[in-house]
């Protein structure tokens, strides 16, 4: 792995996300990183990340899985165009398609562990397949179909 997380590579303007922001104080700050040919996050829940006593809240796992898949498309995307993440212009990755299946409850006092693969790369779209492991076991996984950060998306945050 890297020292540097993909969402540390976000400029300020897009690093509030709740999931993966590195500037919103109230949110998860997961952090994404190349582990050879996969994405790996590591992401401890707390007790207000539960769903009934001893497991995981099931929006959590979604979220999860969800920002790290746009990290995980932005870091492809740089990849696949032999560019470093710190180089412009940047790329950023929205969710189009998100897809879960939970496959077990998820132990709350474990760590939890996302992993991600890029199954497909196009000019419009990266898709990714995660999963997520807790004491060995993968307890859910996801589909993410990623698209590139929409112009009007960033027209909003100008104004």
């Amino acid at each position: 792995m890297i020292d540097k997380a993909f969402q540390d590579y976000y400029p300020d303007e897009l690093s509030h996300c709740y999931g993966c922001g590195r500037l919103n104080d109230h949110g998860l700050q997961l952090k994404s990183y190349w582990d050879k040919d996969e994405s790996v996050a590591l992401f401890q829940p707390e007790k207000k990340h539960m769903a009934i006593p001893g497991f995981v809240y099931g929006g959590l796992i979604a979220s999860l899985i969800d920002c790290h898949c746009t990290g995980t498309a932005a870091a492809a995307a740089y990849k696949e165009q032999g560019r470093s993440m710190n180089t412009d212009p940047g790329l950023r990755f929205v969710t189009a398609s998100l897809h879960v299946d939970y496959l077990a409850p998820t132990p709350l006092a474990s760590q939890l562990e996302i992993r991600g693969i890029v199954t497909q790369i196009t000019p419009k779209k990266i898709i990714i397949k995660a999963k997520v492991i807790a004491e060995g076991k993968v307890c859910a996984t996801g589909k993410v179909v990623a698209v590139p950060l929409p112009k009007s998306m960033l027209k909003q945050m100008i104004k």
